[in-house]
């Protein structure tokens, strides 16, 4: 009798963090626009996905993805904590790059009630509140994808100065296209493609997250230094682990 052969699963993560180094080396000095071409028409279609947070320089990466493919999936985790502006200019945004599939993820409502009953964590545990507010829900979003891309740049933030293009995250690659762009760039890219400014932006507020978290940007500040003012605390905790050196949040 024939011995029946064993079914496997295999746990093998997609990327790893030789993969990402790989693309690395691979990418160098190639333009993002043509990175990204490259990328979603040809090895990751189907297998990725673009995060965005619809704040103040968000519209760059959306449009450089929607010149490719506008059915890319974007997701947007809504915090229940955001600006109304921030979503009214997602719908807005989403509406003229003429994006077709939007995914809004929000926080798991069993979870608020055990832990965030009265919807005032973010004012003694911020950490917790993002964690279950912002990371929970995109963990939940990814799910399907072997990849994402980010829209993080280096000169935002003093903990972002080294920043890879490419990075393993949770067995993900994760990219960040914009990851060497410059503000400069950036205002350049709006203007030549004449793209809607959050309306956040002209009041101050440099680096839009949610509201009760989120103030404006002094003269001479990081672009991120109106985020969670007054903790010791500068990333919601998607991004903190996949940085070189920095303890994971989660």
């Amino acid at each position: 009798m024939a011995s029946r052969a064993l079914d496997t699963i295999d746990i093998t993560p997609p990327f790893t963090t030789a993969d990402a180094a790989a693309m690395q080396i691979r990418f160098a000095g190639v333009a993002a626009a043509d990175m990204l071409r490259e990328l979603l028409t040809g090895e990751l279609a189907g297998r990725i996905a673009s995060v965005s947070s619809y704040g103040a320089e968000s519209a760059v990466l959306l449009h450089m993805v929607a010149q490719i493919d506008k059915d890319i999936p974007v997701i947007f985790t809504n915090t229940q904590k955001m600006f109304g502006e921030t979503l009214a200019y997602r719908d807005e945004l989403s509406e003229r790059l003429g994006l077709t599939d939007l995914r809004v993820f929000r926080p798991d409502p069993r979870l608020l009630a055990m832990k965030d009953a009265t919807g005032m964590r973010w004012s003694y545990d911020p950490d917790g509140c993002c964690e279950m507010r912002k990371v929970e829900p995109l963990r939940r979003a990814l799910a399907p994808f072997d990849a994402w891309i980010s829209g993080r740049k280096g000169f935002q933030a003093g903990t972002r100065t080294a920043l890879p293009r490419f990075e393993e995250d949770e067995g993900r690659l994760k990219i960040n296209p914009l990851a060497d762009w410059s503000k400069t760039q950036l205002d350049g890219y709006f203007e030549e493609h004449d793209l809607p400014r959050h309306p956040l932006e002209a009041q101050g507020y440099l680096s839009i997250g949610c509201a009760p978290c989120t103030s404006k940007v002094k003269p001479g500040e990081d672009p991120r230094a109106g985020r969670w003012r007054g903790w010791d605390k500068v990333e919601c905790g998607i991004h903190v682990s996949a940085l070189p050196g920095d303890d994971p949040v989660f």
